[in-house]
């Protein structure tokens, strides 16, 4: 009798799996739109993320402009990228170039600044406590 059984239970399981969200999705991004203006002083933003939550930081700038970035943080596995709207690859990946950045922006447009934790430190639920240093140059 219980072998009859056994493939009501499988389906039932299987239903349970197709119909459940995944964890991941459920992990927050926090997103804010920042106003910089070229020559005034850097905007300076203090946050925090912990697993596999990100920060996104959306800013304009036009092509010519010099962006900077730079990021302090408690966690060594704590990092930023920069993504230009409409385009697939990223400017700027920290896990392999570090946590400073300073280059001329290629078009007019908005850029985001992603931070986030490595997957080696996201799956471990870390938390890291960031400044942002944000500016923009002619």
């Amino acid at each position: 009798m219980l072998h009859r059984s056994l493939p009501i239970r499988a389906s039932l399981l299987l239903l349970a799996l197709c119909l459940s969200t995944p964890a991941w999705s459920a992990d927050p991004i926090h997103k804010e739109t920042v106003a910089l203006t070229a020559g005034k002083a850097a905007h300076s933003v203090k946050g925090q993320i912990k697993g596999y939550a990100t920060a996104e930081y959306t800013l304009t700038g036009k092509a010519g402009q010099t962006l900077s970035v730079k990021l302090k943080t408690n966690q060594p596995s704590n990092y930023f990228n920069i993504r230009q709207a409409g385009q697939d690859e990223a400017l700027f990946i920290g896990s392999t170039s570090g946590n400073t950045y300073q280059a001329t922006l290629p078009a007019d447009g908005e850029y985001t600044v992603q931070v986030y934790l490595m997957r080696n430190a996201a799956r471990r639920n870390a938390v890291a406590n960031y400044r942002l240093e944000m500016g923009l140059r002619d």
